[in-house]
């Protein structure tokens, strides 16, 4: 049975070219994961915060080499995006950024993003959003993008109004962490926001 529409994005969007390296404001840049990036991963996620909002934990450098070659397969599986978020100056780890649940027939997607403990409070989180929006916008053409935190994480849903996205509503109880079911704002933009 055809469709009566064509999608948003064809397949090959994202795989039919390397990773891009994307820079973004006040001397940051988003790029590819490394495998050198494992150590410093596995420290972030020693952190209790990351405990706090993240359903996963590292158990030792190994699994999160593991991460790393997950997360390249999902780019070219176009399944997902993920960009390690650097000081462009000195190649340091400052966070995470992604876009997860990549439907390319309806041009969406979700941000997900992290950021070190050190550059906490400093607008990495926001500066590297805004840049991975702009690429998903303007550059791959995307039609809307979500994101979601739960509605006790203040710091990310600051993040989501800083960067344009629209508080829509609450996801009740939809997220499960180890202390048990979180209720989650959804924000989002759409291209033309």
């Amino acid at each position: 049975m055809p469709f009566l529409i064509s999608p948003v994005l064809a397949a090959g969007a994202l795989a039919g070219s390397p990773q891009p390296t994307l820079p973004a404001d006040d001397g940051l840049v988003l790029r590819p994961w490394r495998e050198g990036d494992a150590p410093a991963v596995y420290e972030v996620f020693q952190d209790p915060l990351m405990h706090q909002w993240h359903a996963r934990s590292a158990d030792s450098v190994a699994e999160v080499g593991d991460w790393i070659r997950t997360w390249h397969q999902a780019w070219e599986g176009e399944r997902e995006a993920h960009w390690a978020v650097a000081d462009a100056a000195s190649g340091a780890l400052l966070g995470r950024v992604a876009l997860r649940e990549l439907r390319l027939d309806d041009g969406t997607a979700e941000v997900a993003y992290w950021t070190v403990p050190e550059a906490r409070g400093r607008g990495v989180a926001a500066r590297a959003t805004t840049a991975l929006t702009h690429w998903a916008f303007d550059e791959t053409g995307f039609h809307r993008l979500e994101l979601l935190h739960a509605v006790r994480n203040e710091a990310s849903c600051r993040v989501a109004a800083r960067t344009g996205f629209g508080l829509e509503g609450t996801k009740r109880s939809a997220i499960m962490q180890p202390d048990g079911w979180h209720d989650m704002h959804l924000h989002a933009r759409v291209r033309g926001d």
